[in-house]
């Protein structure tokens, strides 16, 4: 099949967790024999037409410039090119800001798919208009699509009642991780199991604020690694506030998977504070590169992790947590989250299915286009 992936600032990954999830995709499909584009940011570090056998198209992309506002552009601008093409399938990740252009999609000549993310409409970074505008953008991600897929239990269900609509259920996945090496360690001189991490965007519904202040009031003054890009006004400010507490290091963003596997295997705690949407990349990247989790206490996460890691609901949970747990005392919860990635969540089982989604829905347009009358 010719399937084009939209929503995403391009691959390979240099950005967050769609980007990581449409490269492995992307890859894997192309690998079982269909012809994959992706399209990327006209700015993306990348600027080849082909990556691993997928075909790339770079669009224009003034986010730079305009800020917010460039997101939208494009968005359009990709879907207009989309227009010109012929893809059986078009999957769509997301909807902020490419479903109020919807109409635009060439569903006479596409089947469009698309992924509904998570509830982006709860982020607390937003402002109420712009809260209800996401609202209204995830409605229209509703319309403007023939299929849609749940990538949590809990957003299946969400769809289902809010709105009326059968959803696939495809979570992301990950590679099993189990050949750790060490010596990524000097760089961010830490030792082994003698530190804490957490990755994440550093956006407020992430709860870094919340983590970061536990951190502070622990006894324990071991390295707490934060993994994520801080060069943003939320990243400043959490940056001021904790600068007196020198054991807090904001190390950026890191892409190489194999450098942020080895950080994660060798930590003692690794912190996930999602609270917003499906089932996070980085939550079953974790899971998979054997590290001790302490998530945010909410459905999402629960879900996945099950009974297998601890978990906080503030910063005096995240204090103990620090002051009394070490991860060889939970061994047997690390393996049972590798044992979950192992064979529910590998990589190439959820490329699986994605594929045998695409192939549902591509047979099921072709025979009802067989049976309308000429």
């Amino acid at each position: 099949m010719k399937i084009a992936i939209i929503g995403t600032r391009g691959i390979p990954n240099h950005y967050g967790g769609f980007e990581q999830f449409a490269e492995y995709l992307a890859k894997g499909l192309v690998e079982r024999g269909h012809d994959i584009t992706v399209y990327n940011s006209h700015s993306h570090p990348y600027q080849q037409p082909e990556w691993n056998g997928v075909k790339l198209v770079h669009c224009n992309d003034p986010e730079d410039k305009w800020g917010t506002v460039g997101q939208f552009i494009y968005d359009l601008n990709c879907i207009r090119h989309s227009r010109s093409q012929n893809y059986d399938i078009i999957l769509q990740l997301g909807y902020t800001s490419s479903t109020v252009w919807g109409w635009l999609l060439p569903r006479k000549k596409s089947i469009i798919t698309t992924n509904m993310d998570g509830l982006e409409w709860k982020r607390t970074k937003y402002s109420k208009p712009v809260r209800n505008f996401l609202k209204w953008a995830e409605y229209l991600g509703t319309v403007y699509s023939d299929h849609w897929i749940a990538d949590s239990l809990g957003i299946q269900d969400y769809l289902t009642k809010k709105y009326n609509i059968p959803s696939t259920y495809i979570p992301y996945g990950a590679f099993p991780f189990e050949e750790a090496e060490s010596n990524c360690l000097a760089s961010y001189d830490v030792k082994e199991y003698d530190y804490n991490m957490l990755i994440a965007r550093l956006e407020p519904e992430n709860n870094v604020d919340t983590i970061l202040e536990g951190v502070s009031r622990a006894s324990n003054k071991s390295p707490f690694l934060v993994v994520g890009k801080h060069n943003t006004k939320y990243g400043e400010y959490l940056k001021n506030k904790f600068a007196s507490f020198g054991h807090i290091r904001f190390v950026g963003g890191i892409y190489d998977i194999n450098v942020l596997n080895n950080l994660r295997y060798f930590s003692n705690l690794y912190f996930h504070g999602h609270s917003v949407g499906g089932t996070n990349p980085s939550l079953l990247e974790a899971m998979a590169s054997q590290t001790l989790i302490c998530a945010n206490r909410n459905e999402f996460n629960s879900t996945i992790l099950e009974k297998d890691a601890l978990y906080f609901s503030n910063a005096e949970e995240v204090t103990k947590c620090l002051d009394s747990i070490r991860k060889q005392e939970y061994q047997s919860w690390v393996d049972n989250n590798l044992h979950k990635i192992k064979h529910i969540y590998e990589w190439n089982k959820i490329i699986d299915q994605y594929e045998n989604h695409f192939k549902t829905i591509y047979s099921t347009q072709h025979e009802i286009q067989q049976n309308i009358p000429s």
